[in-house]
Formats: structure tokens, sequence, C-alpha cells
């Protein structure tokens, strides 16, 4: 408890320092045609930039002069009268001054202009009710990288070497595309490396989701939102990048709308060659047998990936929409790898060399498409929503592998790993309003996912034919329908808002090995509960409680029982015994907002049973390590957690976080007491400088410190990222140049000790990274000239 209090008495000072009511100001102008003429009655409006919801309104009088009362903050302007564009006035910092912004000059909309229709500046980060909203593509230090590096660099989520994904320090977090599950995510776990930033939108956490969401994923859900827009005429966005290592791509996402229809697409290319590195130490003594050796391992993960989105919103009519779109995502890479084993016998001498080299071809693709129908009522907030999907997705691994001594005789062998998946999912969402404020909804979803996965070694002999190794070879079948249904009500009572909601799945799950007939069916209904409350305690001032219970399902892949031979001497085996995980998560937070930014502040505790963790379970006489996935324990996670975003000035902005957590880990296996306590904490800081309002510089620190684990301890890891922006053709055209991980230090280490078992380990997935990325808009400014777009 002491730990958490010191946490938290900096933060509830600034709270108490922050919270403070501030006078009103004044913003004041004229508003006047393009001939000089004052233009009286227009009317006039201050929204605040982090939500664009109206702050304050008037008109200007008859000779044009209008006078507005406001809090300190940061707005956007927007004059409208009839006749006349809108004209958006960027960047109103109002502070405990009057401001004068002058005379704004409107255009007549009979003038032949190029419409020019143009975003704002949204902060770094938003909070809604459930969840945050991340607008990425303010981050220089995403400009250019891939789906993976960006979720790396989100506040408390973390993304280590092998592409997994962890928030508040778990790995069971539900990753969507569009507030859906996608094959892009569902099946490959490097698919992330290959989707390109450039075609993400926004990203949305939601650490404790509501009932209307699966209830899959302990620690929340992370929706990456791609690009579309819904602006009229034609607009668009074409990037350009070129890296080293070895990168080049390209990307385009256009719109085109015109009266009832909308079109959209997007389009982007991937070419990349990254190394990495790892290296280890293995020593195990027991009464029988002792081993030592150290291993070292370069390899090159590269290919040529292709994101193909297109789609429709017909507007049936202007409350009814029905949207169509298709995805297609088929990438082709080679990997090299070499393994280089040193072996020492009790003396420390070395003994032999080995060398362990392999070539992997990976063909792989995904294929989607979505079919929704949206009604919105004449009564406010009513809505009816239906949502139709089938994905299919193929992915092809063979790999040949070649092992000895130098010089002497190669043992060869060749690998199969072809998996083939199909995913149905029909939804239907309803939302009926109560009352002036209140709400009430209700859904139904049926998803089958079937999943047909080959696997097979093979060593050649003497005579050149190939002989399957049996305890490596089999077919898995994976057969999962999930059937969901779900009620929810809200409603506001001044400034309580209240939400509970309830969900309950039914889930029928078979794995069936097919070469061996063995088969483990499962079914079993849960009820998933949800609820929320919102407090405003002033204007800018909110907290927030919320809880919910999860369920953490096995991915398949854990669920094979094959191993991955990459590493001749390390095998990571699958459990086909796996059960789900069940998580209770509670969650305390605290919003303050004022003029030049925003503090977030939030306690949680989660309780988790049957808890998955991979573990040492056997080494033998050879020094060959098995590593397998077991419900180990039970879990209480404790934490606090800050993100602070700050305008310290109109040309520099900061935004930090940290997330602080205890976690405390107790199980047994094989009788052996497997347990571990925990404190450890992740942080990131962003500084961002704007100079002669076309040149950003920004700089990013990221850590994440030691932490203690069943069976050893993680060691810290750190980088620093580098960004800078220049905006060219008037605001149409962007350069980006950036340097990701600038010390080459975002390295993982780990150690297992146990009685008679010790390694130590570090790896690099990929070495240090310099970008160039040219951007160009058609028919639109830079997001941060201007006002925010239509919500999706």
């Amino acid at each position: 408890m002491k730990y958490v209090l010191a946490i938290l008495l900096p933060i509830l000072y600034q709270i108490a320092v922050l919270a403070q009511d501030r006078p009103a100001s004044t913003v004041a102008g004229a508003v006047a045609d393009e001939h000089g003429e004052p233009v009286p009655f227009a009317t006039v409006a201050l929204y605040h930039v982090v939500d664009s919801t109206l702050a304050v309104g008037g008109v200007s009088d008859v000779s044009g002069a209008f006078s507005l009362a406001v809090k300190p903050g940061r707005y956007y302007l927007k004059v409208t009268f009839v006749s006349y564009r809108d004209k958006i006035v960027p960047r109103v910092h109002v502070a405990n001054t009057p401001l004068a912004l002058g005379t704004i000059v409107l255009q007549s909309s009979a003038d032949v202009l190029q419409e020019v229709v143009i975003e704002g500046e949204r902060p770094a980060m938003e909070l809604q009710l459930d969840k945050r909203v991340f607008n990425v593509s303010q981050d220089l230090s995403n400009v250019g990288a891939n789906a993976s590096d960006i979720l790396g660099n989100l506040p408390s989520v973390t993304v280590d070497v092998d592409g997994a994904v962890s928030l508040r320090g778990s790995g069971n977090v539900r990753i969507l595309i569009d507030g859906r599950p996608s094959g892009l995510t569902s099946r490959d776990p490097d698919a992330l490396r290959k989707l390109q930033g450039n075609l993400i939108e926004r990203i949305e956490v939601i650490t404790n989701p509501s009932s209307r969401y699966d209830a899959a994923g302990e620690v929340g859900i992370i929706n990456i939102i791609m690009k579309k827009d819904k602006r009229g005429g034609l607009n668009g966005t074409f990037v350009a990048t070129a890296g080293n290592p070895y990168q080049l791509g390209a990307s385009y996402s256009i719109n085109y709308r015109k009266n009832n229809i909308n079109l959209f697409s997007s389009y982007g290319i991937d070419d990349r060659n990254a190394p990495g590195f790892g290296s280890s130490y293995q020593r195990y003594t027991s009464e029988d047998t002792s081993f030592v050796y150290s291993q070292y391992n370069e390899r090159e993960r590269g290919g040529l990936a292709h994101n193909v989105m297109l789609g429709l919103d017909y507007f049936l009519t202007e409350k009814t929409t029905l949207t169509g779109s298709f995805l297609y995502n088929p990438s082709f890479g080679v990997n090299h790898s070499t393994n280089t084993y040193h072996d020492y016998d009790e003396a420390g001498t070395l003994t032999r060399n080995v060398v362990r080299t392999e070539r992997e071809e990976e063909d792989e693709s995904t294929l989607e498409g979505t079919l929704s129908f949206k009604k919105d009522f004449e009564r406010k907030d009513q809505s009816l929503t239906a949502d139709v999907k089938w994905i299919r997705g193929v992915d092809d691994e063979a790999t040949r592998y070649s092992e000895g001594t130098p010089g002497g005789d190669l043992t060869l062998q060749r690998g199969l790993n072809n998996a083939d998946e199909t995913n149905w999912q029909v939804q239907l969402d309803y939302v009926h309003p109560v009352g002036k404020e209140g709400k009430l909804e209700a859904g139904l979803k049926t998803a089958a996912r079937m999943i047909h996965n080959l696997y097979s070694l093979e060593t050649q002999e003497d005579d050149d034919t190939w002989t399957p190794l049996p305890a490596f070879t089999n077919n898995l079948e994976y057969n999962e329908h999930i059937h969901a249904v779900y009620v929810m009500g809200g409603n506001a009572f001044g400034k309580l808002s209240a939400q509970g909601g309830l969900r309950g799945e039914y889930s029928d799950i078979t794995t069936t090995l097919t070469e061996t007939n063995e088969s483990n069916p499962r079914t079993y209904f849960n009820l998933f509960p949800s609820a929320g409350l919102s407090y405003k305690l002033k204007d800018s001032n909110t907290l927030q409680l919320s809880y919910s219970y999860r369920i953490s399902r096995p991915d398949f892949r854990d669920l094979l029982p094959f191993s991955d031979f990459r590493d001749s001497r390390q095998f990571f085996m699958g459990n086909p015994n796996l059960k789900p995980e069940y998580t209770h998560s509670y969650e305390l937070g605290y919003l303050i907002e004022w003029g030049e930014g925003s503090i977030l502040s939030s306690v949680y505790h989660r309780h988790r049973t049957d808890v998955v963790q991979r573990i040492v379970s056997d080494v033998d006489e050879q020094g060959r390590t098995q590593i397998i996935p077991i419900n180990l324990a039970e879990q209480n996670a404790y934490g606090a957690e800050l993100n602070l975003s700050h305008a310290i000035d109109t040309w520099w902005k900061i935004n930090t976080s940290a997330n602080f957590y205890r976690a405390i880990t107790e199980g047994t296996y094989q009788d052996e007491v497997l347990s571990a306590d925990t404190y450890t904490w992740t942080s990131r800081t962003t500084s961002k400088w704007t100079f002669f309002r076309k040149l950003d510089v920004q700089g990013s620190f990221n850590y994440r410190a030691p932490r203690v684990t069943t069976q050893g301890r993680d060691r810290s890891t750190y980088s620093v990222d580098l960004g800078t922006s220049y905006d060219i053709f008037k605001g149409k055209g962007t350069v980006n140049a950036s340097v990701r991980d600038l010390f080459n230090s975002r390295i993982r280490r780990s150690i297992v000790d146990n009685e008679e078992y010790y390694s130590s380990s570090k790896f690099q997935w990929q070495s240090r990274q310099l970008l160039v990325t040219f951007t160009y808009r058609l028919n639109r400014l830079k997001e941060k000239d201007s006002e925010p777009a239509e919500e999706m």
C-alpha cells in the first residue's frame, strides 16, 4: 500500500493545484466580406479542440463586431453566414487576458474556388466515457512506421521483439480493426508488422470494455481504426517512405463523395529487410548429467506486403446507409537465420562448435468482405446496425534447415507449416433512447472460425529420402463457434452518469489431431457483467469508476502440440489442454482538463484465475529445453497509471505517461512452487516543438523497468526516438525524417534461474532505423491547420 501512496500523493497534489476554477476571458473581433464591408448577424462559435464540443456562441452586431466570454483554454473559432463560405480560425489559445482576433474575412459562396476541406489539430489523446483515443498521426515517430511500431509507442502498451502486444503488463489483450475481429490480426503473430501505419487513422484503447464488446481479452481491447472519409468531392493522401535498414513503401488513401454515394479506397505496399540478433548462455547441472553452451543468432526477416481496401457507402436516405467493403492483404517473404552453438565441458573448455541455418519461405494472404447496414431513426440517438463479415486467410511456410560442425557432415531437415482459416461473423445492434439522456442497448452476435493446420518435419537420410519425425508431424483441426447476446443501459442524473450491462457467451470449441485421432471438445457458457459510473466534479474534472468480467481463450497456436523448430536446442511447444483465463477488472480514474492540457490518473486491480504462462518444463541430457504454456496460477495485479498532456506554449507540447503496477502470481507445476511478486513500471515521454509554423521536431523516450517472473526475471529496456517534419507546397506536402531506437538499445534481456537450470538471453528484433517520408494531400491541408473532421 505504501508504494501506491507514494505514486498517488504527487498526482493528487497536481490534481488539487490544477483543478481550481479559472476566471473567464474574452475573445473579440469583427466579421467582414472580401470587399471590407461588415457582415452583421453572422454566427460566431468557439469549439474545444479536445473533443469539438461547443464552448460558447454568439452573433456579430450591426458593425460586424463580436465578443465572446470563455474560460482559458485551446479552441478553434467557426464563423458562418448564409451565402458565405464557413470560416475556420484554428489555434485560438485563450489565456487570462483578452484576445483580439482582428477582422475575419468571409468569402462569398458564389466564387468559383477549389474547395478545401480541412481537419483540426486533435490532441495526442482524447478521453471518452469508456475508452482513450490516440490520434497517432500527430506523433512524428509514427510516420512511415508499421502498426506494430505505432502500438509500441502508445502509453501502457508494449510490443516485444517477437511482435507480441501487452497492455499494462499483460499479453491477453484483444486487437480489433474497425471495431471487429480481423484476419489481419487473428492468425499471423507478425501481421501487425505488415500493416502500414500510414493507413491508420487512430487507435482506441479500452481498458474496461462494456458489455457491447466481446468478452475476450483480460486487460481490454485495442481497436485500430483505418482511414476512411466522408467529405464531399475528391480528396486523399499519398505517402512514400524509404529507410535504412532497407525499407521502401508507398500508400494512398482516397475518397470521393457525390450526392448519395461515397467511394473510398486505400492501398499500401511495403518492402523491407529487418536484421536482428540474439545470444544466450545455458547451464544445466544434475546428478545424472550436465552441460554448458552459449548460442549466437543472426537473422534477417523481409519481404513484400500489400494492403488493398475498396469500399462504398450508399446513402439510401439521409438516415439510412448501406456500406460494403473489400480487403485483400497478400505478402511474400523470405527469412534467414543462423544459430551458432559453442559447447563447453565441465572445466569450461570449448569442445565443439555447431552451426544451424534456416531459410523460410512465407506466403500469406487475407481476404475480407464486409457488408454493413445502419439506420438512424428520427428520434435522436435511436439506431439499428447490422454487420456481416467473411474472412479467408492462408499462411503457408516452408523451411529448410541444416546443422553440423564446420567442415563436417550436415544434417538436413525440412519443415512445413500451412494454416488455412475461414471466419464468419454476423452481428446486430440496436440503441433506443430512454428519457432525456438515457439509452438502452441490445444486440446479438454469432461467429464461426475454422482452421486447418498442417505441420510436418522431415529429415533427409543417406539415400536422399525424407523421413518424417512423428513427434513433430500432425494435422490440427480447430473449430470455434461463439454465440453472444447482450443488453445494457445507461442514464445521466445531473452530474452523475451510470451504465450497466450483461453479456452472455456460449463457446463451442473443438481441437482435433487428425493423424493420431486425438480430439478435445469443450463447451461452456458464461455471463459477463459490466458497470460504469462517471461523475463531473466540475466542468473540467471527471471521476470514473468501472468494472468488467473478462475471458481469455487460448489462441489456437498455443494449442498446437508441435514445436517451433528454428532452434534445435530450445523447443516452444503448445498445449492442447489449455483452459481459458478469467479476470475481474476494477478501475478508478480521475480526469482533469484545463486550457492547455489534461491529466488522467487511474488506479486499477485485476484478479485472474487459470493464468497461462510459458515455463521451462523439461531439460534433457543433451541440453534440449522444452518450453510450454500451462494454466499455472492465480494472479492479483494492482496498478496506478498517469497520463499528462500539456501545451507549455503554442509551439511546445509535452505528453507523458507512466504505469506502475505490482503483480503477485502464485502457482505450482509438478509439485514445484512457482510464484513471483514483482514491482515494475513502464513510461513514455514525448516532447514536440513547432518552429515557424512549418517545422516540427519531436523526441520520445520509452522505458520498461525490470520485472520478476515465476522462473527468473526480465531486465529493463529503454529506447529513444527522434523525428522532424517540414511543410512544403503551402501545407499540401510534408517531408518527415525520423530515427527509431537512436541508441540501438531496444533489446529484450531475460534470465531463467532454477535449482538445476540457468539461462540468460538477449534478443533484438530490429536494429536502429532511419526513415524519410514524403506526404502529399489532395484537396486537403495539413491537419494541424484546421477543423476536426467528421467522426465515423
